[in-house]
């Protein structure tokens, strides 16, 4: 979420995670979740023509841009957190802040590499995106680099900042106070006139903040944009072709690239995929799905029954809205607390957390459902936010050209209620008050993925992932084209796939070093 929502961070809760792992708490995606089969690779990829490097629309541009050479230095340390080891190094490249002036100005996209253990052995560079929009992978990559020990052997691991995060000419909408305000005074599934009008303000005054911190960039943070960094990043790196693994909003932008960029795909992994058919109010519509589905597999896993369990949290979520818990100088409001229930669904392993913080709740201590909620939301213990909610929200309002009214978002209620009595009525208000009044105009509605001639792209969905539906991933592979993308499935739980199943780790690593693809269809239980 995006500090207030569950759509909102159609990523995932990625630093969320992190900040789990970093706090001493079971992290997801760790070896102890591996869950087996016995799929094995069938098939080796086929070795294509080599990449020009001007292929697609980023061809052309000026040599002061292509013939960049990264001055590469030990790394500052993030905010509140210390330096990455040694071994890591950074830089920055300039790209183009409008691709329609390659010649004008430019803003930094920033790079984190760790060169690959084996030099003679070296396959090239894989650049990760972690989802969001809006996670820094010059944070995370370090973090969860141990998640990706066998690829750092002959891969230089490569995180970057995308373009309208954090050191990337990162967008800037709010302060922590004024976040803080929109928490204790907004109510994100409105009863009355006056809480959808204070709903909908807040929306407007969010996208006002925008404009007046980070205006100039607001029009230029698309995904195609950030596709087209990422090329001219690939032939700064001198790679022939763009190896990648994404996830979650990060298969989105690897989709992007491979339907610009088709000859210049490399070796590319997209886990717990985006749904590309789906319009806002589709991917809302996925979600209420997706998240109704991993907490019935969660009761069902915990000895309740599903529709008794919902009904047990909706009556803690509407007495919430009645009467918000008081947690020290703050509260647990309806929308927080709904905030925390979501948060440990994105891994099993989490599903003792909500156990607890749901129970504790229920006897009147909202302490541990609104740290889960503060994990979700990046906020820190002195009541600082990351702005990754800020860079999500302006890149997914420049992807998309809708604008759902409230009145449409009205009219979704009954359906998205029946679709889930927790989550839906949230997801419905969603879409009305995501990009409302928002200060520039969206891109596109659906995603054009197609990638004719492009290598072998992997596609991995969970069966049980609440974010990012498996259905996603079906609709992926096949609007990639056939040939290009791979469907690979996995009966589990989470949101992603790789690190939590073994089965899936030991395929995606045989595509990344040996070029084996596995059969379309695959699946691993």
């Amino acid at each position: 979420m995006s500090g207030t929502g569950i759509r909102r961070q159609a990523g995932g809760a990625v630093l969320a995670l992190v900040g789990i792992l970093a706090a001493g708490c079971t992290s997801p995606g760790g070896p102890t979740a591996a869950s087996d089969g016995s799929a094995t690779p069938s098939r080796t990829a086929s070795s294509a023509p080599p990449a020009t490097g001007d292929a697609g629309p980023s061809g052309g541009l000026p040599a002061s841009l292509t013939g960049q050479r990264p001055d590469w230095k030990r790394c500052a340390a993030p905010e509140g957190r210390e330096a990455p080891g040694s071994a890591w190094r950074c830089a920055e490249v300039r790209v183009p802040l409008d691709y329609d002036k390659p010649d004008g100005e430019t803003i930094p996209v920033a790079l984190i590499r760790k060169e690959a253990r084996d030099r003679k052995a070296r396959l090239g560079s894989l650049l990760f995106n972690f989802g969001g929009p809006g996670a820094s992978g010059v944070d995370i990559l370090p973090d969860a680099a141990s998640e990706y020990g066998a690829l750092g052997r002959r891969y230089d691991l490569v995180g970057f900042d995308p373009r309208g995060v954090q050191r990337s000419a990162g967008v800037v909408c709010r302060t922590d106070a004024e976040q803080d305000a929109a928490e204790r005074t907004v109510d994100y599934t409105p009863d009355t006139a006056a809480e959808e009008k204070r709903f909908l303000d807040d929306a407007t005054a969010f996208g006002a903040g925008c404009a007046r911190r980070s205006g100039k960039l607001l029009p230029h943070t698309t995904t195609a944009d950030t596709a087209r960094d990422l090329d001219l990043v690939r032939r700064v790196l001198g790679d022939a072709r763009l190896h990648y693994f994404g996830m979650s909003y990060g298969t989105q932008l690897g989709a992007t690239y491979a339907h610009l960029f088709p000859a210049n795909v490399g070796r590319f992994v997209l886990d717990a995929v985006v749904d590309p058919t789906a319009d806002s109010v589709g991917h809302a519509r996925n979600q209420t799905i997706g998240f109704q589905r991993a907490l019935d597999n969660y009761l069902r896993a915990t000895g309740q029954d599903p529709k008794a369990g919902a009904a047990r949290i909706t009556r803690l979520l509407k007495r919430l809205d009645r009467e918000p818990l008081a947690v020290g100088d703050r509260k647990l409001t309806q929308s927080l607390a709904l905030t925390g229930v979501v948060m440990p669904l994105y891994s099993q392993q989490s599903w003792p957390l909500l156990t607890t913080a749901l129970s504790k709740a229920e006897s009147g201590d909202g302490k541990e459902l609104l740290r889960l909620a503060d994990w979700y939301d990046d906020r820190d213990e002195s009541g600082h936010y990351s702005t990754q909610s800020h860079s999500q929200r302006a890149i997914s309002c420049a992807d998309s050209a809708e604008r759902p009214t409230a009145a449409q978002a009205r009219a979704l209620l009954p359906e998205f209620r029946r679709l889930s009595p927790v989550f839906g009525e949230y997801l419905a208000w969603d879409t009305a008050g995501w990009c409302a009044n928002w200060p520039v105009p969206g891109a596109d509605t659906t995603l054009d993925v197609s990638a004719p001639g492009a290598a072998p792209v992997l596609v991995v969905g969970t069966t049980g992932d609440p974010a990012t539906p498996y259905e996603g991933a079906e609709r992926m592979a096949k609007a990639l084209g056939r040939g290009v993308g791979v469907l690979v499935g996995n009966k589990g739980e989470g949101h992603g796939a790789y690190g939590s199943s073994a089965c899936v780790t030991r395929m995606v690593d045989a595509y990344f070093l040996d070029g084996k693809v596995p059969a379309y269809g695959t699946m691993c239980s």
